[in-house]
This record gives C-alpha cells, sequence and structure tokens, in this order.
C-alpha cells in the first residue's frame, strides 16, 4: 500500500512542475521587459543630452539626437523641442506595441541657448 502511495505523489510532483512552468516563463519574461525599458531610459537619456548640445552649438537637436541611438531605438524615438526646452520620448522594445506605448520613458533638459 505505501509503494502505490509514493507512485502517486510522483506523479503530482510531475503536474505541478507542468503547472509552475508557465509561471516562471512569464517572469522571466516580465523581468526582460523591465530590464529592456530601464536600457531605454539610458538611451533616452543620452540622446536627450546629446539633442541639449546640439541646442547650445547652434545646431538643429533632432539629427544629434538620432545619432545618439541604436537603430532600433530611432524609428521609436519622438523629441520635442521647445525654446531651450528638449524631450525625447522612447518606447522600448517589446513583443506587444501596446505594452511599448504605455512603458514609454521620457528624458528631459533644458539649455540656455547663446546669445547672439
Amino acid at each position: 500500500m505505501e509503494a502505490r502511495s509514493l507512485g502517486d505523489q510522483d506523479g503530482q510532483a510531475s503536474v505541478e512542475l507542468l503547472a509552475g512552468i508557465p509561471a516562471l516563463v512569464l517572469t522571466g519574461l516580465v523581468a526582460l521587459q523591465l530590464l529592456a525599458t530601464g536600457y531605454s531610459l539610458t538611451l533616452a537619456d543620452g540622446a536627450a543630452e546629446a539633442g541639449s548640445m546640439a541646442l547650445v552649438a547652434g545646431r538643429p537637436p533632432r539629427p544629434a539626437v538620432r545619432e545618439a541611438l541604436p537603430g532600433w531605438a530611432q524609428s521609436r524615438t519622438h523629441v520635442r523641442v521647445r525654446g531651450g526646452h528638449l524631450t525625447v520620448r522612447l518606447e522600448p522594445p517589446s513583443p506587444l506595441t501596446a505594452i511599448a506605448r504605455h512603458l514609454a520613458v521620457t528624458s528631459s533638459t533644458w539649455v540656455r541657448r547663446p546669445a547672439g
């Protein structure tokens, strides 16, 4: 009778393992998405700085922002310039576009334009 009881427990462990795999995969995907979002924020910060340096030098900031980004990020970037205020909005890579829109990061800078 005891041997049968152990066999039932082995089967239950297999079912529990199978049920846990989707949860483990989902947790991994969420962690990767958060890493991608954090990396996107770092990229947006660097791009905003490049754009603000271009503003100070009297050059257009949008090309400087685009050049500061890797290829995949250039099409996901929105740049807004108002006076000396520059904002870079970047959507992180994501398998779902709706998620990328909700996790978009922004970085803003303000520069005093040189007189003259």
